[in-house]
């Protein structure tokens, strides 16, 4: 297959991008200025574009031969400077729905590919018709236990608004909603699947790394199961 992902020197792109070379893929990998990833670039079967996600022509003009395009788009780049990522963040949530936007708008044009949108983990519901980027006194207990500033409930709510975007759109996208707690860690292969409710351990943690996440990804890329559709996954 051939995969196009965005975001791809971010912490889930990134991992999405070697996932997908190790399983033998043809990888487009895009971000905001690729010129020093392309430079040191040394696997095969990559090649590195510069691409504005909010631009749907630019979005367009590289879409062709690609068979599934996975959105990993953060403002900033967590991987390298993740509390950037988190100021850009709260200081314009709605850049996540305006990039669904673009996204879907480009997909006019190529209506055979397939998007993945990585967005995040408010939109899941804690109780039925509940979701927790409506609640906030929830909301805000989850952002106090993974670490991030009680504002960035803005982004939460910006992630929920892109996925309500796509809700509207007959393309063929699909959303991933990571787990609550999701960070750098081991690669297991091993996880639970599901669709709107947090995947929670015996702990009652909703938790897994970002190399799952990537497996994840790419098994959707390979094998569709959730198609005009959301999903999560968890220990």
């Amino acid at each position: 297959m051939r995969i196009g992902v965005i975001g791809a020197t971010g912490t889930i792109g990134s991992r999405v991008v070697a996932e997908a070379l190790a399983r033998g893929h043809d990888i487009r990998a895009f971000g905001r200025d690729t010129t020093g990833a392309a430079a040191a670039e040394t696997r095969e079967n990559i090649t590195w574009t510069s691409l504005d996600v909010l631009d749907p022509e630019g979005i367009a003009a590289v879409l062709p031969g690609l068979d599934v395009l996975i959105s990993a788009f953060q403002p900033g780049n967590a991987a390298r400077d993740l509390a950037d990522t988190i100021e850009r963040s709260i200081a314009d949530a709605g850049v996540y729905a305006t990039a669904a936007r673009a996204l879907l708008k480009a997909l006019e044009t190529h209506p055979r590919t397939r998007l993945i949108v990585v967005g995040g983990a408010g939109s899941l519901e804690i109780e039925p018709g509940v979701v927790l980027a409506d609640a906030e006194e929830r909301l805000h207990e989850t952002l106090d236990s993974v670490g991030l500033p009680r504002a960035y409930a803005a982004a939460v709510r910006g992630h929920r608004d892109a996925l309500n975007v796509l809700r509207t759109s007959n393309r063929r996208w699909t959303y991933f909603s990571p787990a609550e707690d999701i960070a750098p860690g081991e690669r297991t292969g091993r996880f639970r699947i599901g669709e709107d409710q947090p995947v929670r351990d015996a702990e009652g943690r909703s938790r897994v790394s970002a190399e799952d996440a990537a497996v994840a990804l790419v098994d959707e890329a390979e094998l569709p199961r959730f198609v005009q559709r959301r999903f999560t996954i968890g220990y």
